[in-house]
C-alpha cells in the first residue's frame, strides 16, 4: 500500500510499505480521508517528536475491512479514531481521562497512523471503544475531524463556555474557527476572534462571530464589546507566547484563559501575577480530550456543516506532502488528504 512516512523533520515522502493484517483483537481500517493539525506541521519542523519511520495521521476515519479474533468490531462499519493507546488501568484512565496516561501512546507519532491506505487499529484502541460510529452520509473529511473537534470541545467546557458567557479567541486559523463553531454551538455571547490576518478575519465573521479585530485592537473592542467588564472565556488557539498578554487582558476578574495550542520548545512569559491573584484568573492548558468528550463529537459533527467550511485544503494521498507546504504557507484553512 502507499503511505507517508515522516523521516525527520522536514523529510516526509509518499511510499510504498506492507499492507497491515489484524492480528488477535485488532482490526484494520481502509481509510477514507484523515487530517493533518498543526502538530503534525511542529513534528515536521522538528518542534515536537515523532518516531523516525511512523506513518503519520492521527485523526482518522475510515471502514472496517478485517477484524481479528476476538475484536469487538463489525466488518464494513465506518468509524472514526480516538487515536490513543492506554493502559486503561491507572487513575487517569479509571477516572476518564485516557489523554493523560502515563504510557500513552498515539498513532501518527508513536505508533503508524492514518496518511496511508490502511492502517492497523491495536487491540487495545479496539478494546477501549476507540473506534467509535459515524454516519457514512458525513463527509469523509469531516469523520476525520472527530478527534481535534473532540479537543477544541474540551478547551470550550474547561473555560466555562455557555449560554449567555462572552468568548474571546486569540487566533482565527482553523482551530481558533473551530473554537468560534463550538462556541457557537454551547450558546456562548459575544464571540470575538482576534485574528492579525484580514482574510481569516473575514472568514470568522462568515462563521458567525459578533466581532473580529487584530491583535492591537483587541483591547479596545473586548471592552466595548462586554460593556468594560471582559471575556468569562478566553481561548489562546495560537502557539506564540507573544499573544498571552492579549488572552490576559481580555479576560475578565473571574475569568478563565486556556492555552489551548501547543507551544515550540522552551517557550515562556512573564505575566504580572498580581493581575491573576487579585482578579482571580484562572490560567490553564488542555491537551486532547477526555474520552466521554469523542462521543459528544460524534454526534455533533454531522449538525454543524460549518466544520467543512474550515476545511479548505484536500489532497489525494499521492499528494499527501503537499499539505505540508500548505500549512507552512498559510494557504488556506484545515488539510485534510481525502483517500475516497
Amino acid at each position: 500500500m502507499k503511505a507517508l512516512r515522516f523521516f525527520e523533520p522536514r523529510k516526509v515522502a509518499v511510499v510504498d510499505v506492507p499492507d497491515p493484517h489484524a492480528g488477535p483483537g485488532e482490526v484494520v481500517l481502509k481509510l477514507h480521508a484523515t487530517g493533518l493539525c498543526n502538530s503534525d506541521v511542529r513534528v515536521y519542523l522538528g518542534e515536537k517528536k515523532a518516531a523516525a519511520g511512523v506513518i503519520t495521521g492521527h485523526e482518522m476515519s475510515g471502514e472496517v475491512v478485517e477484524v481479528g479474533v476476538g475484536a469487538n468490531a463489525r466488518m464494513g462499519e465506518t468509524v472514526a479514531v480516538c487515536p490513543i493507546r492506554c493502559c486503561g488501568t491507572c487513575s487517569f484512565c479509571r477516572e476518564g481521562y485516557r489523554n493523560r496516561c502515563p504510557s500513552r501512546k498515539t498513532l501518527g507519532y508513536d505508533e503508524d497512523g492514518g496518511i496511508a491506505e490502511y492502517v492497523r487499529i491495536p487491540a487495545q484502541l479496539v478494546a477501549l471503544g476507540h473506534l467509535l460510529p459515524m454516519d457514512r452520509a458525513i463527509a469523509p473529511q469531516v469523520r476525520a475531524f472527530l478527534e481535534p473537534f473532540a479537543c477544541v470541545l474540551n478547551s470550550i467546557e474547561e473555560i466555562g463556555t455557555g449560554p449567555g458567557r462572552a468568548l474571546a479567541i486569540v487566533g482565527g486559523g482553523p482551530m481558533g474557527l473551530v473554537h468560534l463553531v463550538a462556541g457557537k454551538a454551547y450558546g456562548a455571547g459575544p464571540i470575538l476572534v482576534v485574528e492579525p490576518e484580514a482574510e481569516r478575519r473575514a472568514v470568522a465573521l462568515e462563521l458567525g462571530a459578533d466581532g473580529v479585530c487584530t491583535p492591537e485592537e483587541a483591547a479596545a473592542i473586548g471592552r466595548d464589546m462586554t460593556g468594560g467588564e471582559g471575556f468569562h472565556s478566553v481561548a489562546m488557539a495560537v502557539g506564540f507566547s507573544d499573544a498571552f498578554p492579549t488572552a490576559l487582558d481580555l479576560a475578565r476578574k473571574l475569568g478563565r484563559i486556556n492555552l489551548f495550542a501547543g507551544f515550540p520548545p522552551g517557550s515562556a512569559h512573564s505575566l504580572d501575577l498580581n493581575r491573576v491573584h487579585y482578579d482571580e484568573v484562572r490560567i490553564l492548558g488542555t491537551q486532547n480530550a477526555p474520552f466521554h468528550l469523542y462521543h459528544r463529537a460524534s454526534q455533533m459533527l454531522g449538525r454543524l456543516p460549518a466544520i467543512d467550511r474550515i476545511i479548505t485544503n484536500k489532497y489525494p494521498l499521492a499528494d499527501a506532502a503537499e499539505a505540508y507546504t500548505a500549512r507552512l504557507g498559510k494557504a488556506g484553512l484545515k488539510s485534510a488528504v481525502v483517500m475516497g
